[in-house]
């Protein structure tokens, strides 16, 4: 009787442990609709889609978040272009390839480079990275989309080897062992046998990557320019909407409606990290289940 109490007792304390997240979630989720109602009310939800973010005027105010959503995108899809092939190889090169030397050597400074604050990579990029792509492309200024899909791919990296490695590294050694005695290479076994069947944790690795790429702040904020235009051109500077929120947050008016805007950006955002790391948890479970 008193071990079906204890058992009883424990899981009631684990389950409540693992609701808490969930309780946060949702509590962060509520916070930001309150915030926002107000604007979703007056002026209303078709302010959000014009073409124009001015926050400050002595005219007319305008809080179109289209510039802020295309500025994120293409941040993003920068630092995809970088991140997917040199993660991906990376975690191939680590696992497969690499001697039990160069792992030891490698592993270390992959967690290093995981570890560094993002402030830090934001002065390498303003002070570095920023001269060497104004100098390369010959542009005006190096505060573009491209230096901070740059710096987003490098903090991004670490992420996606880590996960990927594990992902290769738990496919079964019999598939490999068939696919050699069949007379294939160690190159051929790994692209079409190892690669293959850790594919859906490769994709989970890559996409948590991204999301921690889409709600960075310090980086974009110090790096992109933060010109709030529509382009798609990565020799452009642009403004996403983690360095909008960061940037105007600490001096707007509090119950303005510029203040409620920031928060209905601050929606959009969460729940496209939200989408996302729901995503990667579903293939993840896939994965698991394989």
């Amino acid at each position: 009787m008193k071990d079906n109490l204890k058992e009883i007792i424990i899981k009631k304390m684990l389950v409540a442990a693992a609701s808490t997240s969930i309780f946060i979630v949702l509590l962060i989720f509520l916070f930001l609709g309150k915030e926002a109602l107000p604007f979703i009310t007056e002026p209303g939800l078709s302010e959000l889609f014009d073409s124009r973010w001015i926050p400050v005027s002595f005219q007319k105010e305008i809080f179109g978040i289209i510039p802020l959503i295309t500025g994120s995108v293409l941040v993003t899809a920068i630092a995809a272009v970088f991140l997917i092939p040199f993660g991906v190889i990376g975690a191939i090169y680590i696992s497969e390839i690499a001697t039990f030397f160069e792992k030891e050597l490698l592993k270390p400074f992959i967690e290093i480079l995981a570890g560094i604050p993002s402030v830090v990579i934001g002065f390498f990029g303003l002070m570095i990275l920023n001269s060497m792509v104004k100098d390369i492309f010959d542009l005006n200024t190096g505060l573009t989309a491209l230096t901070g899909g740059i710096l987003l791919a490098l903090m991004a990296i670490p992420t996606v080897i880590s996960i990927s490695e594990d992902a290769i590294t738990s496919v079964p050694w019999s598939y490999k062992e068939a696919s050699l005695a069949l007379g294939a290479s160690k190159l051929q076994t790994i692209w079409r046998v190892t690669v293959p069947a850790a594919l859906p944790g490769i994709i989970a690795a890559i996409m948590l990557g991204m999301g921690r790429v889409i709600g960075e702040t310090m980086v974009v904020l110090m790096v992109t320019g933060n010109a709030a235009k529509i382009s798609w051109n990565p020799f452009d500077s642009v403004r996403t909407m983690t360095a909008t929120i960061a940037a105007e947050m600490g001096e707007v008016a509090f119950g303005s409606i510029h203040y409620h805007a920031l928060f209905c950006v601050g929606i959009v955002l969460m729940l496209v990290t939200f989408g996302l790391n729901m995503i990667a948890q579903k293939v993840l479970k896939k994965y698991q289940m394989r």
